[in-house]
C-alpha cells in the first residue's frame, strides 16, 4: 500500500505558492490499494503540511488513521467519497480554491459553463475538433454534504464530459488515475478560466 503524502505535501505546497491554496483552503487526497483514502486534515495550512496533516478514511467515511484525537478530516471529505464512488478509475481527487474559479462560476446563471475550444482541452481528454464542451456547475451550500448529494444526483445518470466540476463562488473539483495527472488537470483547467476571464476584460 503505497502513501500518497509526501506527493500531497508538495502539491499542497505548490498550489498554496500559486494563490490557489491560500491560508487553510482546499484540500487534496488519494487512493491507496484498498480502497479508502488519505485526506487534508481541516483547518491545516496548506503550504505547511507535514505526515501527520492527513486522515486516513474508508469508502464509508469512517476514520481509519487519525494522527491526534483533535484533528478532523477536510470539510469536503464528502464529496471526494462521492467521486470516488462515482468513478472507479479515480485515485486521486484535488479541490483548490482560486479568484479565477470563483469568478468564472458566475458568468453563467446554469448548470454548466462553456468553455473556449482551446488546445488545452487535450490535456483533459477531450480531442474532437473546435470542440463544444461545458464543465458542469453546482450550487455552493454551506453543509457540503448537499453539495456531495447534488454531485451524486447529476452524474451517476450523466457522466461529465472531463473529470472536473465548478462549485459556484467555491472552488473547483477535479479527479484523476493518479496525483500526477490530478495535478496536471487543476492546472490545465485553471490555465483555461484564466483564458476565459482575459477574454472578457478584453472583449473577445
Amino acid at each position: 500500500m503505497t502513501d500518497p503524502r509526501s506527493t500531497l505535501i508538495s502539491t499542497a505546497a505548490h498550489f498554496y505558492q500559486l494563490g490557489w491554496m491560500v491560508g487553510t483552503a482546499g484540500n487534496l487526497s488519494a487512493q491507496v490499494s484498498d480502497g479508502s483514502f488519505w485526506i487534508t486534515a481541516s483547518g491545516h495550512n496548506k503550504g505547511q503540511l507535514g505526515i501527520n496533516d492527513f486522515l486516513r478514511i474508508d469508502t464509508d467515511g469512517t476514520v481509519l488513521e487519525q494522527p491526534a484525537p483533535d484533528i478532523r478530516p477536510s470539510a469536503e471529505t464528502s464529496i471526494h467519497q462521492v467521486i470516488y464512488a462515482l468513478f472507479p478509475e479515480a485515485k486521486a481527487c484535488y479541490h483548490i480554491h482560486s479568484i479565477e474559479a470563483n469568478l468564472v462560476s458566475g458568468f453563467t446563471d446554469g448548470d454548466k459553463l462553456p468553455l473556449p475550444p482551446l488546445e488545452m482541452l487535450k490535456g483533459l481528454g477531450i480531442w474532437s475538433e473546435n470542440p463544444q464542451v461545458d464543465i458542469p456547475v453546482f450550487a455552493n451550500h454551506l453543509e457540503v454534504r448537499k453539495i456531495a448529494d447534488d454531485i451524486c444526483d447529476r452524474f451517476k445518470n450523466t457522466p461529465p464530459p472531463m473529470s472536473a466540476l465548478l462549485i459556484r463562488n467555491h472552488g473547483l473539483t477535479v479527479w484523476a488515475n493518479s496525483p500526477d495527472s490530478a495535478r496536471n488537470y487543476v492546472e490545465i483547467v485553471e490555465y483555461i478560466f484564466r483564458y476565459i476571464v482575459a477574454a472578457r476584460q478584453v472583449g473577445i
